[in-house]
C-alpha cells in the first residue's frame, strides 16, 4: 500500500460477496467466478461487520510467502464503507502525525512505533520532543449504531491492560493519549461500550479522570484509499 498526503492509497480493490468468517482470521469470499478463502486481518468479534451477504473489498498479493493471497480490506455496510484491517490504523495515524494533521499531537520531532514499556506491553506509538515524551495507544473501531461509535466490540482485557498502564505513564510525569481511529463515515461521536465490556467503560472513565487524554477521530473511505477525517466527541 501506498502512502502520501496523510492518505493510504489501497492496491487495486477486488469486489466480492461475503460467505463467512471463521476461525478469526480467515473468510470465505464468492468472487464473480470462484469462492477463495482471505486472510482476515482483524482480531475482535467485527460486531455486525461481518454479516454474509454484504460486499467486501480484498487486496491481491501475490507473493510465495503467502498463504492466503487475499487480504479483507472493507466491508459495505448500509451506511457507510468500513475498513475492517487492524493494521491501517497505527500507519494511518503516525502518517497523519507526520504530516502535521492531528494538531493535538503535533510538535514531536521522533515518532517511534512499538516501543517496550510499562509490564511487558509495547504502546502503538511513542513521541518525543526533547525531554518530553507523549505515549499514544491506538484502537480500531468498528462497531457503531444510530450515529454512534462504541469500542471495545468484545470483552477486552488486553485493552483494560493498556488504560492502566497509560495512567502509569501520567503518574510519572509523561502525556499519555487513548486514540480510537472509526474506519467508518457514519458516527457523530464517540463512546465506550459499557454494554459490552462494562469494566472497559469505566477503566476509560478512570483514565481520563487521571489524565489520559482520550481523542476519537473517523476516516474517510473510498475503494481508492483512506485518510482520517474529522474529531468526534467523546462522551464517557
Amino acid at each position: 500500500m501506498q502512502q502520501s498526503n496523510g492518505r493510504i492509497n489501497w492496491p487495486r480493490l477486488i469486489q466480492g460477496s461475503l460467505i463467512k468468517r471463521y476461525q478469526r482470521f480467515k473468510a470465505d469470499i464468492q468472487l464473480e467466478d470462484r469462492i477463495i478463502t482471505a486472510h482476515c486481518p482483524n482480531t475482535g468479534s467485527m460486531l455486525t461487520c461481518c454479516e454474509p451477504e454484504r460486499p467486501v473489498y480484498l487486496s491481491c498479493h501475490d507473493l510465495p510467502s503467502r498463504k492466503l493471497k487475499y487480504t479483507w480490506e472493507m466491508i459495505g455496510m448500509p451506511e457507510s464503507l468500513v475498513g475492517i484491517n487492524t493494521g491501517i490504523p497505527n500507519r494511518l495515524l503516525k502518517l497523519s502525525i507526520e504530516e502535521g494533521l492531528i494538531h493535538e499531537l503535533a510538535g514531536f520531532d521522533i515518532i517511534r512505533p512499538e516501543v517496550r514499556y510499562g509490564e511487558n506491553s509495547r504502546i502503538d506509538l511513542l513521541l518525543e520532543q526533547g525531554g518530553r515524551k507523549c505515549f499514544v495507544e491506538i484502537k480500531n473501531c468498528t462497531l457503531a449504531s444510530k450515529g454512534i461509535a462504541y469500542f471495545p466490540d468484545a470483552v477486552t482485557a488486553r485493552g483494560l491492560k493498556h488504560l492502566k498502564e497509560l495512567q502509569k505513564e501520567v503518574v510519572s510525569g509523561n502525556r499519555a493519549v487513548m486514540f480510537y481511529l472509526v474506519q467508518r463515515m457514519d458516527a457523530e461521536e464517540f463512546r465506550p461500550a459499557g454494554q459490552i465490556d462494562p469494566s472497559y467503560a469505566v477503566e476509560l472513565k478512570r483514565a481520563a479522570d487521571s489524565g489520559v487524554e482520550i481523542l476519537a477521530y473517523d476516516a474517510t473511505l473510498d475503494l481508492t484509499g483512506i485518510s482520517i477525517n474529522k474529531k468526534l466527541p467523546v462522551r464517557l
